[in-house]
């Protein structure tokens, strides 16, 4: 898909549909002359073109002689604006047939339809921000909790493309030591200290795999950290997560096997989005459906971040269970799982009876002690709620380390660390430095699409078309 910037475009920066204000954005070098074409201000007559940026104007939109509306209008003129062009915000009143009005006026004196993310992306084009940022724009806007809020907001403020800008210019002015070298290769000359060099390449590779590490806590903070409920059938697995949800949002019954399917929702607590998958009871079966159920169960903990092992009180009562039996099941397909024990339908037992659970459990579990629970009378559940704040590794968060949750910035680091590496291999095996040239060119260009340094069409159109219209 082509861009232009050359021309102005438009489009509704709010949501769309009615409300009391809606907002109307324009971009472009002629912005502000269109529209002072058809403003009429309500205090003389005022010449936008003359008036200072950043300045906001109450006056009406009309077409000839018809008012269309009495707006506010906001002057940001450039290169002190968004998209470092002339732009200009119309607060209109939110009836849709007030909105396009005002953009079918626009449009009919040569203003184009803006694109999805074409505000941004002249902003990036015009030097306003770098790729990573922009990227980070529709992150924000997305968020739908603190942590996600925080991450698009730190990437935003420039961070993790300016440690990334340092490496890239510091390994940029050693490569082009190397290649001067290439051009005295017949005299055998070295411009590059390769000590000096050797510390920058492992800087450079520390630097990266911490980046690269950071990504698993990225992504979960970012999407969600997925929780699997998981246990035998009938333990109550569907009712904790309503009771989580505070909504009936599984089936709930006394007939086991009644949750064939894995059922997700997600809920914010502190500030944290957790995704909760209530899946099928796991036990042995000859229902064929409920078979494909447990196998997905699996899947799910495979996934998981945190397991939420169910197990019923009244079994541990009555039956003897034990919490061990039930870990190991777990424990063996996936030894390095994180599992939260929790006993449920504590309801059903007297105080003497809890004790005696309690007992076992600390005899059985050494894991951790688990919770006691009622999901039922939904007793239990806060401390629960607290118990998943804290495992929740929220430690670099907190620390305002660099956070990468970005997937394209995720590859883009993993391909620049293979070609370091191999920079690295050079080096120890004393090669001729035409030989790990190449690979030093790699790594900048890896880095350099994190940033927006390197950069296609395509790229910038598989970015852009995930924004929505108007930002």
């Amino acid at each position: 898909m082509a861009y232009y910037i050359d021309d102005t475009i438009i489009a509704l920066a709010t949501a769309s549909g009615v409300g009391a204000i809606a907002i109307i954005r324009l971009s472009g070098k002629d912005a502000i002359q269109i529209v002072n074409k058809h403003f009429q201000s309500k205090f003389g007559n005022k010449d936008l073109n003359k008036v200072k940026s950043h300045s906001i104007h109450l006056g009406n939109i009309i077409d000839n002689d018809r008012i269309i509306d009495e707006v506010l209008v906001s002057v940001f003129k450039n290169p002190n604006s968004y998209t470092g062009e002339n732009v200009i915000e119309i607060n209109c009143h939110g009836s849709v047939y007030i909105q396009q009005e005002i953009i079918q006026l626009f449009l009919k004196n040569g203003v184009r339809n803006a694109q999805a993310g074409e505000f941004t992306l002249r902003a990036f084009l015009n030097g306003k921000m770098d790729l990573s940022q922009a990227e980070a724009v529709a992150d924000l806007i997305a968020s739908d909790s603190e942590t996600s809020h925080q991450i698009a907001l730190q990437q935003m403020r420039g961070g993790f493309a300016s440690d990334i800008q340092t490496l890239r210019q510091e390994l940029l002015n050693f490569a082009s030591l190397i290649e001067l070298e290439l051009d005295f290769a017949e005299e055998d000359v070295e411009f590059a200290d390769r000590t000096q060099f050797t510390n920058l390449v492992n800087k450079i590779s520390s630097t990266l795999k911490q980046l690269i590490d950071s990504f698993a806590l990225g992504n979960v903070l970012k999407n969600g950290i997925p929780i699997a409920i998981v246990g035998e059938p009938n333990v109550g697995k569907s009712t904790l997560l309503n009771a989580l949800l505070n909504e009936e949002r599984a089936i709930v019954s006394n007939i086991a096997g009644t949750t064939r399917d894995a059922i997700e929702d997600e809920l914010v607590i502190n500030g944290i989005n957790f995704r909760f998958i209530d899946t099928a009871g796991i036990r042995e079966t000859t229902d064929v459906v409920e078979n494909i159920g447990i196998k997905k169960t699996y899947e799910n903990i495979e996934k998981a971040q945190l397991v939420l092992l169910l197990v019923s009180a009244e079994k541990m009562k009555n039956e003897k269970l034990k919490i061990k039996n039930e870990l190991h099941l777990i424990k063996e397909k996936y030894p390095d799982k994180k599992i939260l024990t929790i006993i449920n339908k504590i309801d059903l037992l007297n105080e003497e009876e809890i004790q005696e659970i309690l007992k076992q459990v600390q005899y059985d579990n050494n894991q951790k002690n688990a919770i006691l629970i009622s999901s039922k009378e939904k007793t239990g559940i806060n401390l629960l709620k607290d118990e998943l704040i804290k495992l929740a590794n929220l430690g670099a968060l907190s620390n305002n380390k660099t956070i990468v949750s970005n997937s394209r910035h995720f590859e883009a680091l993993n391909n620049a660390l293979i070609a370091i590496k191999e920079v690295q291999k050079g080096i120890e095996n004393n090669i001729s430095s035409d030989l790990f040239a190449t690979d030093i060119r790699s790594a900048l260009h890896y880095l350099g699409l994190i940033s927006g340094e390197v950069t296609t069409e395509d790229l910038l159109g598989n970015i852009f078309a995930n924004f929505c219209i108007g930002k």
